[in-house]
């Protein structure tokens, strides 16, 4: 059984998690209306990541026999001085999100909620790749704002549907939807 502590922590990351696919959806929808639709489909689909580790952390409460709660969130972001902005705001999510789950595992361990703490790794391993990506958007960004069809190109490029399901990854609430 998950610790008291834990669990009210994650349930406050489900609502993080959420707030962070609700800030993806924003930027992705500006950048649909800067007719960007490359920029705009990287972030439509993290959003359906971000969304889709709430149910993950929604799961594991259900298997943990734990209290599920589905918080509310904060607006999002939506408006943007220019193409470089929504991936700095992501960024920072992303170093933030890194931070949240660093301290769940610091919870799980302070409890000694061994099971919790050995759930969290995968995610540590993933907030890993999503800084990385960022990073690396963030940069191509900044050097691609006077040329943004090339910029659009290099986005279809290099960072395309991505590499798939991860195997690895813990199952979410509502199976594959």
């Amino acid at each position: 059984m998950a610790s008291e502590n834990f669990v009210t922590k994650l349930n406050e990351q489900v609502g993080h998690e959420f707030g962070a696919a609700q800030q993806y959806i924003a930027a992705a929808v500006w950048y649909d209306a800067q007719s960007l639709p490359q920029l705009a489909g990287f972030f439509y689909r993290q959003a359906v990541e971000e969304r889709n580790h709430a149910m993950m952390m929604i799961q594991y409460l259900l298997d943990a026999d734990a209290d599920a709660v589905v918080p509310a969130v904060s607006q999002p972001k939506t408006s943007f001085g220019d193409i470089v902005e929504p991936v700095q705001v992501a960024l920072d999510q992303e170093r933030m999100v890194s931070d949240q789950i660093s301290a769940l595992a610091a919870t799980a361990r302070a409890d000694n909620d061994f099971v919790s703490e050995q759930f969290t790794q995968w995610f540590l391993k993933e907030q890993v790749e999503e800084i990385a990506s960022m990073s690396t958007l963030l940069a191509a960004v900044e050097r691609g704002r006077d040329n943004l069809l090339q910029l659009e190109d290099w986005v279809a490029r290099e960072m395309g549907a991505g590499e798939g399901e991860d195997a690895t990854a813990p199952g979410a609430a509502g199976g594959a939807l």
